[in-house]
């Protein structure tokens, strides 16, 4: 996957392949998003085009309400690394800033139109909006790109339990919530993004090396143990491995200011300091808490590595 940013559209007008794109902030990428890109993806390859995505940054409340900005389910890297395994073609990351947000409905339109010449179809959801006063809608873009040839998909909302599937769910539930309801409104594992630091090599003294990453992200999951997988992403791509990760602020060791995410590798572990890789939390083993003392700690995390590998035999 391709990621072009504001003032690097231009190299679109070279591509003469069809694009079809899919338009939205997708923060979380959950089910909903899923549809509305797939849409995209399956277009793009009925005519042999070329699928994108066009997002924004930041957030359009960091404008409107910069100081209380809504905040995000998943930081840029994560959102990135996503959309390439989805096997979206290109990402387009417009700047959300002033000039941008005065624009009317039709002059977002007529830009969209500008930087894309081979647009061939859009995908958007049906509670899409756009333009100052968010006064363009799915009907709107029907309006003014039907009659050039492109195709607009309007894409309904996916509902679980009677409620419509959101970002702004999830972000409700993600602090307090199982992990697995919150993959469930997600369609997959929740993911983390980080680069393995070098600690103080605690857990290899105690039998249980791990790799030790900060996690960036607006809001995250509770403190706890939780069934993992991960793979690295950079330098170089590796196949996913089953691990345990303990998330938190390690009470029993030596205490962190921030929160550290610590992955136990279940399989040969393919990662070392510097690498980037990325987590997937599939289910919580138990919540963190306060050994007294090593070996009580030690008989925990034997207890924790044997409960992941009874459920991964499941």
């Amino acid at each position: 996957m391709k990621t072009l940013r504001t003032g690097d559209f231009s190299e679109l007008s070279q591509r003469k392949q069809p694009i079809h794109i899919a338009v939205g902030m997708f923060d979380g990428l959950h089910v909903g998003h899923q549809s509305v890109i797939q849409s995209a993806l399956q277009a793009a390859e009925l005519d042999g085009g070329i699928s994108g995505v066009l997002t924004f940054h930041p957030h359009p409340s960091h404008l409107f309400r910069p100081a209380n900005p809504t905040p995000q389910i998943y930081p840029t890297e994560v959102k990135q690394e996503l959309l390439r395994e989805m096997g979206v073609d290109l990402c387009l990351v417009q700047d959300f800033n002033e000039d941008f947000a005065s624009n009317t409905a039709k002059q977002f339109v007529s830009w969209l139109r500008s930087i894309i010449p081979t647009l061939k179809s859009i995908s958007v959801g049906e509670n899409f909006r756009f333009g100052r006063g968010r006064s363009g809608s799915p009907t709107v873009l029907v309006e003014h790109l039907r009659k050039q040839g492109i195709s607009v998909y309007s894409c309904e909302r996916v509902h679980l339990d009677g409620e419509p599937i959101s970002s702004t769910r999830i972000r409700q539930m993600l602090e307090q919530s199982p992990i697995e309801k919150i993959n469930h409104l997600l369609g997959r594992p929740y993911h983390s993004v980080g680069t393995v630091q070098q600690g103080k090599k605690l857990g290899r003294e105690i039998g249980f090396p791990t790799l030790n990453l900060p996690v960036a992200a607006d809001i995250l999951p509770s403190f706890g143990v939780y069934l993992a997988r991960f793979k690295t992403i950079q330098p170089k791509r590796s196949t996913p491995r089953f691990a345990i990760a303990n998330f938190g602020i390690r009470p029993t060791m030596e205490k962190t200011d921030s929160p550290l995410l610590e992955v136990h590798s279940l399989e040969d572990c393919p990662a070392t300091y510097g690498d980037q890789i990325l987590v997937e939390w599939i289910r919580k083993i138990r919540p963190e808490k306060k050994f007294n003392g090593l070996e009580e700690l030690r008989a925990s995390i034997r207890a924790d590595r044997e409960t992941a590998l009874q459920w991964i035999k499941t």
